[in-house]
């Protein structure tokens, strides 16, 4: 089944090759060339993907991510960046972006990113609705694609989601960096580490009283990441 598919893209010549590309897979494709424009796509017709460049007038495309994500659009954001610095690319995903490319890209790796991202979206939308997973305080609804802290609901991206679900199925056991990766982005093999450690943090801004000492999603020194399987609430 194709999806719904908002492209973000100033460049003409880009964004009439990503669309050809896309609409190959039988997708829905609709294209903006500014940051204030995708805004408005996104909240009248709620694509199912966005595809974002950073540089686009009037609305920088990484300001575009904070907005949709500080009102509550967990919508999946493939981002594109010409900038090449590690700094620079993790600042998207630190906004909310669940993956990103550099340029110049294939765009049938850009093809294959943006299927596997719709993949584990609808993989969430497809779990069925006795899904629930509790781990000390923290609850997973993966059919409602909802968190909740000691009963306090926490809105996440797609990639914070997948993760946290990754650490909930097997509460206690601690993942190594690769081994996230592995479940989260599936074949993208060349996910930086760091990228983890970004969604990491974010995650613990979110759910955390106290990011700087958690209690839920903790650290385990040169091995990986775990989420605590007592946590602290009753």
């Amino acid at each position: 089944m194709g999806a719904r598919i908002l492209i973000a893209e100033d460049d003409e010549k880009q964004s009439r090759l990503i669309r050809i590309y896309l609409e190959r897979e039988g997708n829905t494709v609709q294209v903006v060339a500014d940051g204030r424009a995708a805004l408005e796509r996104v909240r009248s017709v709620r694509p199912d993907l966005v595809v974002l460049d950073v540089m686009l007038p009037f609305v920088d495309g990484l300001d575009v991510c904070r907005i949709l994500r500080a009102e509550g659009s967990d919508v999946p954001i493939l981002l594109l960046t010409a900038r090449s610095t590690e700094e620079d690319m993790l600042l998207g995903l630190d906004l909310g972006a669940d993956d990103y490319l550099t340029k110049p890209y294939s765009p049938r790796e850009l093809t294959a990113r943006v299927r596997a991202l719709l993949r584990r979206s609808r993989a969430t939308g497809a779990a069925t609705r006795d899904e629930l997973l509790r781990v000390g305080a923290v609850e997973l609804d993966t059919a409602r694609f909802e968190v909740r802290v000691d009963g306090r609901p926490v809105a996440l991206t797609s990639k914070e989601f997948s993760l946290l679900e990754a650490l909930a199925r097997d509460p206690g056991r601690v993942f190594t960096r690769a081994q996230l990766i592995e479940r989260v982005f599936g074949f993208d093999s060349d996910v930086l580490e760091r990228t983890v450690d970004v969604h990491v943090r974010n995650l613990r801004l979110k759910l955390e009283p106290d990011p700087a000492r958690p209690r839920h999603l903790e650290t385990v020194y040169g091995r990986g990441y775990r989420l605590a399987d007592g946590g602290y609430g009753p």
